[in-house]
């Protein structure tokens, strides 16, 4: 058995059910182990819609999740939709092939330093020299990605290291890094604490259920961030929203008058907490990621370990924060004059669709789907919300397709994103994936526009589309599509792939 099979092999046994990637001369050993395995591999048409798909994957089954690609190329063409994942911390595992070793420092055909163009947009990476570090590398990196997620882990795989047969297998003892010495004085704030109020982020919904229990038992009010809307679902009284730049009315002023606020597994980030030096010492702030860490009482460790430490106690003071009308003005949502106004066809999409995964892009559209969506549950608005790339949507949705077979997957996207990645329906028509996609589309980069007259005093440049005819574009991929013009035609499309929403230009509302 050579380095390939093995790490298959281990893969397997750690539960590893689907890969998105693309093969390449460098990375064949691996390709040539997977295909005798129990894996299921989706050929994708492009590496950086691999790694768009293997982040909605695991955002929205948190499953373990993977991608690959061969040398330089290949590798390279992961490194934007790598950078959006690494910005939101979604621990994937991601894979490269490589020239064999005694090549990789010299000038040769598609030979690049992969491990160090990567260093700055993973949590780590590994570049093994031989069959062992290959198979070390692998264990430490499913370790990390299990008990210390802070984000993508990535092995550089040189060809003869696949190909070798000499490697040993071992134990692995990987500890990793806590500080809980601010416990003690988090105690003591939550003690006298009369208005305590959770902020959920991702690094919470493991503990989802538990914190859902505490909430409701103590009367907890809690707000969550864009990757963790639906944690405790939006019905519940004590969810008040999302927090932050595109925050909720309850959610911001619990932040403003609350006297101890618990952050679990969120980043804390200026579009969550917008004047945070105004908080600091208010703000326990619960993460595995030590650089992430603000306020005065940083806990670097998991929201599991933290919550087995404390104990919390009864809060009253919902009652003041439902007397707070928590709508979001959202204009013209009962205009239905021609051409159709954005935020109109996007709210009767998510009437139709409230309980599907929505995965959105990036630009104008997603103001309004964040603004719109109320979530019953986690995973069901999924997009890069820390770095914003355009062309998430389509891949995106492969990724939450292949985790969640029995449900159809919702894209909002625009007209711009739609054609970022557009060769990846070739991919939903080979799988035959259950995915239903909207264009809002209004031809033209909306959201820069209004920068370019708002912000810059300019006139409209290099924005307008000149875009072809979507429909007759899906229908050469073999899919399904149509042309929507009013409501009534939104409306009974399930059987299609793809509905062409024509709109009309709309500012959105930006932050205050």
């Amino acid at each position: 058995m050579n380095v390939a099979a093995y790490l298959v092999k281990i893969l397997e046994e750690e539960g590893l059910e689907n890969i998105f990637g693309l093969p390449g001369e460098q990375i064949l050993p691996f390709y040539k182990a997977l295909k005798d395995s129990k894996i299921n591999h989706i050929l994708v048409r492009h590496e950086q819609a691999a790694m768009h798909a293997a982040d909605a994957y695991y955002k929205s089954s948190h499953k373990l999740s993977a991608c690959v690609a061969t040398a330089a190329p290949g590798a390279l063409n992961f490194t934007m939709a790598l950078a959006g994942a690494y910005k939101d911390n979604v621990p994937l595992l991601v894979l490269t092939g490589d020239n064999p070793t005694d090549l990789r420092n010299e000038d040769v055909f598609q030979s690049l330093p992969t491990s160090e163009i990567f260093r700055n947009i993973v949590d780590e990476t590994f570049n093994p020299l031989n069959g062992t570090e290959a198979v070390y590398a692998l264990r430490a990196a499913i370790y990390k990605i299990r008990h210390d997620p802070k984000g993508p882990v990535h092995i550089n795989l040189s060809n003869d290291v696949l190909l070798s047969e000499e490697f040993q297998d071992f134990d692995l003892c990987y500890l990793c890094e806590n500080d809980l010495s601010n416990v003690k004085k988090a105690q003591e704030l939550i003690n006298k604490s009369k208005k305590p109020l959770f902020v959920l982020g991702s690094g919470a919904i493991s503990q989802r259920k538990v914190l859902k229990l505490i909430a409701e038992s103590n009367g907890i009010p809690v707000a969550t961030t864009f990757n963790s809307k639906g944690i405790i679902a939006e019905s519940n009284p004590l969810n008040l929203g999302m927090a932050g730049t595109r925050g909720t009315p309850r959610a911001n002023y619990a932040i403003k008058n609350s006297d101890c606020i618990i952050a679990l597994g969120a980043r804390a980030s200026e579009r969550t907490f917008v004047a945070l030096d105004e908080i600091e010492d208010k703000l326990i702030h619960v993460n595995i990621n030590k650089k992430h860490l603000k306020g005065n009482y940083p806990i670097q460790g998991s929201v599991e370990n933290f919550l087995y430490e404390v104990d919390f106690k009864k809060a009253d003071w919902l009652d003041e924060l439902l007397e707070i009308d928590n709508k979001i003005a959202v204009e013209g949502l009962g205009d239905k004059t021609l051409p159709l106004r954005p935020q109109v066809a996007i709210n009767e999409i998510l009437n139709q669709y409230k309980d599907n995964i929505i995965i959105g892009d990036a630009g104008s559209h997603i103001t309004w789907v964040t603004l719109l969506k109320k979530s019953s549950d986690f995973g069901q608005l999924l997009f890069q919300s820390a770095l914003g790339p355009m062309g998430y949507g389509i891949p995106g949705a492969i990724g939450a397709a292949v985790a969640n077979p029995d449900k159809k997957i919702i894209v909002i996207n625009g007209d711009g994103d739609f054609q970022m990645n557009i060769q990846e329906l070739a991919t939903i028509k080979e799988y035959g994936l259950n995915i239903l996609i909207f264009i809002i589309n209004n031809s033209q980069y909306g959201i820069i526009r209004q920068h370019e007259v708002n912000k810059y005093d300019m006139e409209p440049y290099q924005i307008d589309l000149k875009n072809p005819d979507f429909v007759k574009v899906a229908e050469a991929y073999g899919l399904k599509a149509k042309r929507a013009e009013k409501l009534e035609d939104l409306q009974d499309v399930d059987d299609y792939d793809i509905v062409d929403v024509a709109v009309r230009f709309e500012d959105i509302p930006l932050p205050k």
